[in-house]
């Protein structure tokens, strides 16, 4: 196994160890552990190892085309390890109340059709290659988790009777606005892999290959 395919393999590791220190009721409430997870400190580790995790990500990319070494086994495995990643912070962030589940439906909802157009085109010998569209997307999404990590650490460090507009800190509203974009990036996203390969969901379509 070359390393570009470990790098892969150890962004999906990395997964439950991020979740463990975002989610402080894991030993139930007022633990000790969930007091820490809860602190800035244990919001740090979570930060730092999902910042790894998310740098793997270009880094085996990086290799694997520097090194020719691009193997069937990361084709398959490198997007799901990113779907994995994103998409279970974004549920750890609704399980403690900070995101809407909407935003994770709307988000795998994308996945789902994505990765069915795909396989429709590789049944048909047609190779859909990410558009720059959808790494920006991947690439806001990354940013926004990272952000919101942050929000409690910044929150902790200030005055939390000092909010903005009555409603948090001027973070709080930058780590919405983000959001926001990150779902709509999404939309977008999945909109534009739908009209320009939706021919490939006709069953009487000439694919030129």
């Amino acid at each position: 196994m070359n390393l570009a395919n470990k790098l892969t393999i150890s962004r999906i590791v990395m997964i439950p160890f991020i979740l463990f220190f975002m989610l402080p009721d894991t030993f139930g409430k007022d633990t000790a552990f969930s007091n820490f997870v809860g602190s800035a400190p244990g919001r740090i580790i979570a930060l730092i190892l999902f910042i790894i995790a998310a740098l793997t990500d270009m880094l085996d990319g990086m290799y694997a085309r520097k090194q020719g070494a691009v193997s069937n086994f990361g084709k398959l495995f490198d997007p799901i390890a990113d779907k994995l990643l994103v998409l279970s912070v974004f549920t750890a962030f609704v399980a403690i109340g900070r995101v809407s589940t909407f935003v994770v439906i709307i988000l795998m909802t994308r996945e789902f059709i994505v990765t069915g157009i795909r396989q429709v085109g590789a049944e048909r010998g047609v190779v859909i290659a990410a558009s720059w569209f959808g790494k920006v997307k991947t690439v806001a999404q990354i940013l926004t988790l990272i952000a919101l990590l942050f929000e409690p650490i910044i929150v902790q460090w200030l005055d939390r009777d000092q909010l903005f507009f009555g409603y948090g800190t001027p973070w709080t509203y930058v780590c919405d606005i983000l959001i926001a974009v990150t779902v709509l990036l999404t939309l977008l996203s999945g909109l534009d892999y739908w009209l320009k390969n939706k021919r490939l969901l006709s069953d009487s379509v000439d694919v030129d290959v």
